[in-house]
Order: structure tokens, then sequence, then C-alpha cells
């Protein structure tokens, strides 16, 4: 069998993994999609709870569309937010099903290499197949291989630590029974239990943040709440646009949850503490929490903490690989200055394809957030331009896979969460005192507007915190 003959191994069955597929099939090239979880859109179905901000018309892909269409399927309003679970059962699944035996789960993909080949030896490489090693949820293993390999596994599998320092802070890995890396559903029985009158720290700065903060401030509003109070740990300071755009966001739902963000701490359900970098975790005498931070300030116990500061791709399974990755991001070093977080916010992002996203080893590619590394900036609709474009190219393409066909909503809360503000001179001169300064408890102007608390997809609407 010739290596063209060979199906196209997409590792994830999320968003833009289903989408590769159903761009592989528009083009009559055979896919293999491999999902680790017991279901397509695993990751996206640990975040049910959580409605993204770009709207249905934003977060179906055009050739799954087409997919679907034939099997009866109906779109819902594209003027409409989903939730991660509408996302899932809604369209998803519905695409997995269609694709049949194109996908398979409990499929964990375990190592990526050239047939015959580790990643020292140059001889005759490039005319030698993939081979994808598999673990199956039962136990068995299997290698299959492939033409090519697009992997849109995503980052959901890896959160960052609380650590200042990008390592986990202190204590932190003790603590792990008081600390969540995920937006709880407080919504539900046991979540609302474990958060519902008690003091919550939430570190971070980006989307996942705001949700959370707005998330604990509705709970503190309702029944049963009264005393729940957060506490909003940033590593910046606080400037216009650390609640995003606000009114003036091209994608109102992405402004309206700044904007409850601002709201939840205006409104005296969140106190801002600016920054503050986590150095570790300290046990109080009735077991509280208490976060210390690198220059020394201590806060005040808490009783658990939400830990949002972004994700980072695993990398393990693409050792054999020989890739090429911006050492800050860990994205593809051509994708890495369109995206990064010192310079761009979800809608500012250039589009882009198959050349921004290849490496030394042809025919592998990083797509969806796998893409964005640690850039916290990512949008379905990017994902979804990212495949059509590689698509094109390992169908041989080229003209359409150099064409750029999406234009982004500008503005957002998509920013640098783990950047430094440049210092205040005058906390620079420090008054020649020696001692730690006090945590800045900081309250804010009322806002300007008012929306409903809209929230982001950890892996679709604009990603990341």
């Amino acid at each position: 069998m010739s290596t063209q003959q060979l199906p196209v191994v997409v590792i994830g069955a999320g968003p833009v993994g289903l989408a590769a597929a159903a761009h592989l099939v528009e083009r009559a090239i055979e896919p293999l999609v491999l999902e680790a979880g017991s279901r397509a859109g695993a990751a996206v179905r640990e975040w049910s709870h959580v409605r993204l901000f770009s709207t249905w018309g934003e977060v179906v892909d055009p050739a799954a569309e087409k997919l679907l269409a034939p099997a009866g399927w109906t779109r819902p309003d594209p003027a409409t937010y989903p939730s991660g679970g509408d996302w899932a059962e809604q369209y998803l699944q519905p695409l997995a099903d269609v694709l049949g035996d194109k996908v398979r789960t409990g499929a964990a993909v375990t190592g990526v290499s050239r047939a015959g080949r580790d990643r020292i030896v140059d001889a005759d490489r490039e005319t030698q197949p993939f081979v994808v090693h598999v673990e199956y949820a039962d136990g068995r293993e299997e290698r299959i291989l492939a033409r090519s390999v697009i992997d849109a596994s995503g980052t959901w599998t890896v959160p960052s630590p609380a650590g200042g320092s990008g390592l986990p802070a202190l204590g932190e890995k003790a603590a792990a029974d008081r600390i969540t890396y995920r937006v709880p559903d407080l919504k539900g029985p046991a979540a609302r239990a474990r958060y519902a009158g008690r003091r919550t720290a939430v570190i971070g700065s980006g989307a996942s943040a705001f949700t959370a903060l707005a998330y604990l401030a509705e709970l503190a509003k309702s029944e049963g709440g009264t005393g729940t109070h957060a506490v909003w740990i940033l590593r910046r300071g606080i400037s216009g646009s650390s609640f995003g755009g606000g009114t003036a966001d091209q994608l109102p739902a992405r402004g309206a949850l700044g904007l409850a963000a601002k709201a939840a701490v205006d409104d005296g359900h969140a106190d801002a503490v600016t920054g503050f970098r986590t150095e570790a975790f300290e046990r109080d005498a009735d077991g509280r929490l208490v976060l210390v931070g690198e220059d020394g300030r201590r806060l005040d116990p808490v009783d658990e903490v939400i830990v949002l500061t972004g994700f980072r791709p695993d990398l393990s399974f693409l050792s054999e690989i020989r890739l090429r990755l911006d050492e800050r991001l860990e994205a593809p070093v051509e994708l890495a200055p369109l995206i990064d977080p010192n310079q761009h916010s979800c809608g500012t992002v250039y589009p882009h394809g198959h050349r921004e996203l290849s490496h030394p080893e042809q025919g592998v590619y990083l797509v969806g957030m796998k893409s964005y590394g640690r850039a916290p900036t990512f949008l379905a609709m990017t994902g979804y331009e990212q495949v059509r474009s590689v698509v094109a190219a390992i169908a041989g393409d080229l003209d359409s896979a150099d064409r750029v066909e999406l234009t982004l909503p500008e503005t957002g809360v998509c920013g640098g969460a783990g950047l430094f503000d440049a210092p205040d001179p005058q906390q620079a001169d420090g008054g020649g005192c020696c001692a730690a300064p006090e945590p800045q408890l900081v309250q804010l102007a009322a806002p300007s507007a008012a929306g409903p608390a809209a929230e982001e997809s950890p892996s679709g609407g604009c990603c990341g915190s």
C-alpha cells in the first residue's frame, strides 16, 4: 500500500478534530479520528455548564454542516449561544455519528513517529508513513500507519499551576483537596455545597476567571448563598483593559462577561488583589489556605481556590517527531508572533493556515488549541480555518490552502494573564521601607453598562484564561 492510500490520523474528537475529519471526507481522503475519551467532545462535556460567548453561527464548521445536512440535522438558531453541553450534544455527537467508524473513542494516542525511524534517523525519512501508537480503554495496543497526522488534542488535560513562576507553588500539590483548575458548576449540589458561604480565591485574569467570579456572585445572591465571597487574585494591576472590550466588543457576550466580572467586584461579592504572584500555599490552624506571594505578602485565609491560569500542550507523545516550536509559547515558530499575548487578543490574530502550522516533519500539524501552545487567544473559528487550509494542503490544493477565508471579531478579554505591568514609579521607590507591602484590595467604580453574564468556552469560544 502506498502512503497516499493510508488514512490521515486526527488526534482528538473535539470541535476542531471533527471539523478536520469533515474536510478530509469532503476531499475524499480517509480520516481516522482517535479520541481518548469515551465519547466525542469528551473535553467539552467536562465544561458542559459553561456558556460560550460565540454564537451557534460561529461554532459550526461549514464542511461539517454539509456532512450533517443529508442526515437530517437542523442547525440551531445561529444567533443564540450554546453551552458546552449544547455544543457536544447538538453538534459534536451528531457529527461523530455521521462519521461512524471513522471515529474511535477510548483510543489514547501515546506516541507518533515515522515507521522504522526514530527522531535521529535522516535516511529515507520523508518517504516513510507515520506510525501512531494507540492504547485502548480495554488495554489493547495498536500501531496505525498514516499518511499524515493532525493533532487536535487540545490543552484541556494540562492546566497551568497557581505558581507565579510557572511551576506549582510550594504546597500546591498538598493543598489539592481545596484547589480546582476548572470553572465549577455551581448549580450542581456538590459544588454548591463546597462554595456556598465560603471564601474562595480565584487566580487568573482571563475569561475563565471572569466566569468563575460571575458564578460566585450569582451564588452569593441566591438563597442559601449568604456569606459567599471571592478574592480575585491578579498577577498584574487593574487597567482599562482588565475587563475586556465591554460594550465595544464585537462579540457582545464576550464583552458582557467582562462586565459581569466587574459587577461582582463593584457589588462587593469579590475583592481584587493586584500584583500578586503566588509563591506558596500554607494551612492555618483550621485547615484553611493562606496564599503567600513572591514578595512575602500573605493573604487572609480562604476555604477554596480556583486556579484559572491557562493551559499547556501535552507534547510527550510527539517526542519522536521533529517539531519546530517557539521557545516561549510552545506554538509553531511561524505562528507564535501572530498569537503572542503581549500583542494580541482573540480578534487581532491574523488568520493563518498550513504554512504557519508546518514543521520540519512534513505532514504533521498541530491545530486548534494545541497549536496555540500556552497562548490564551483562541477562537473556534480560527481552528476551523486552520483545518480547512491544512486539509487542502494535504490534498495538494495549495491555491485553496493559501487563501484566507476568515474574518475575526475584534477586541475581547483574551490577553496575557501572566505578563508583568510596567512598575509604578511610586511603588518602585518604596520609600526606603523594607517591609512587604500590604495586599491591595481594590474596589472599582460602578460599571458604565450592564449586561448578562455570558460565559466563555475553555476550548472553543475564546479559549483560555
